[in-house]
């Protein structure tokens, strides 16, 4: 019987009850294998997985762990390296166990999420295992010749590229959190678990974490929340973009921005929704001065419910909306808060 041919994910699982990525990227990799007829695994390296692992293959339905839920949201095999010299990451060490991992396996494609670990962890593997990477992908799918189609923002975020590599293999691409959306937990779905011993003569690690610090974050992240309220460079100024935080913060939101908006330094860059930021799927999403740029367009096209408010009724963003209201962003953004604060007494 011949071999099943692979869909990869790498399994980056610091703070996965908030950080999705990996789930996100497991959903997809479900539906490109059904194309194909492919197996999806999942590839984790760390420490202090074994619990996690017995856990798993005694399928107990009340703690699964990292590798269980793997298993439980898609992953039909789970490759596990466990040991002591992996309880950090060490992209030298991390990239030098996927080179070799894969040269044995062989899979079709790999998937890495695109978070600041991954954009430097990929582009180590693509480049030890001699094969291409499309980096920032807000798509995939397969083609009719059952190659890994990669859409990504081009040429300044104008474009979407969809990009192939039709001969080297494997088919390596990362995503941005939040494109896919994950599949509900599976408490009865059961997976192999393959341990992969850690080789004995890997080098020494050049660089050494001498201590880690985890930042404080907000409740939500910008990618998760339910209502999203965008502003571009339409409102006019710094002050005038600050009212969106007190109308995020009255409609239980996230405040998103464009690039114009960021470059300018109105707000943080975590708050970009757009090629080099974020992609969200709201359920309700405000857009207060945007002309819609391809890059912003295409971070929020997933949104459920879209309220458009622009000066301009040709703009972009105006013709995607669900609602589109011809008006100064500022004064609608003034008068909404006003109007809310009114109600909610």
């Amino acid at each position: 019987m011949a071999k099943k041919r692979g869909i990869w994910v790498f399994g980056d699982y610091r703070n996965y009850f908030q950080n999705r990525i990996t789930l996100q990227l497991l959903s997809r990799a479900r539906e490109l294998a059904a194309k194909i007829d492919a197996e999806v695994c999942a590839v984790v390296f760390g420490h202090w997985t074994d619990e996690w692992v017995d856990d798993a293959l005694s399928h107990n339905p009340t703690f699964c762990g990292v590798v269980g839920e793997y298993i439980a949201h898609g992953a039909d095999k789970v490759y596990l390296t466990d040991h002591p010299r992996l309880a950090a990451y060490s992209m030298e060490t991390y990239a030098v166990l996927m080179e070799r991992l894969a040269k044995r396996e062989k899979p079709e494609m790999i998937l890495i999420g695109a978070t600041a670990f991954g954009r430097e962890f990929a582009p180590r593997v693509a480049k030890r295992l001699g094969t291409g990477l499309t980096a920032d992908c807000i798509g995939l799918d397969i083609n009719p010749e059952g190659l890994l189609v990669q859409m990504a923002p081009s040429f300044g975020g104008n474009l979407i590229a969809e990009i192939l590599t039709p001969e080297r293999r494997p088919q390596i691409a990362t995503v941005r959190p939040g494109t896919f959306q994950e599949i509900p937990h599976d408490y009865v779905r059961t997976g192999k678990v393959v341990k992969v011993p850690l080789p004995k003569d890997l080098t020494a690690d050049r660089v050494r974490l001498v201590r880690s610090e985890r930042l404080p974050q907000r409740e939500q992240k910008l990618e998760d929340a339910k209502v999203v309220v965008c502003g571009g460079r339409g409102l006019g100024s710094k002050k005038k973009f600050a009212k969106l935080s007190e109308l995020a913060e009255l409609l239980g939101g996230e405040v998103g921005a464009t690039r114009p908006v960021v470059y300018a330094d109105w707000i943080d860059h975590d708050a970009l929704v757009g090629q080099a930021g974020k992609q969200i799927r709201p359920q309700i999403l405000f857009s207060f001065g945007i002309s819609g740029a391809i890059q912003h367009t295409a971070a929020c096209n997933g949104a459920k419910f879209v309220i458009a408010v622009n000066k301009n009724p040709n703009a972009a963003m105006m013709k995607q909306a669900d609602v589109a209201v011809v008006a100064d962003a500022s004064q609608v953004c003034t008068t909404l808060i006003q109007e809310l604060k009114r109600r909610i007494r």
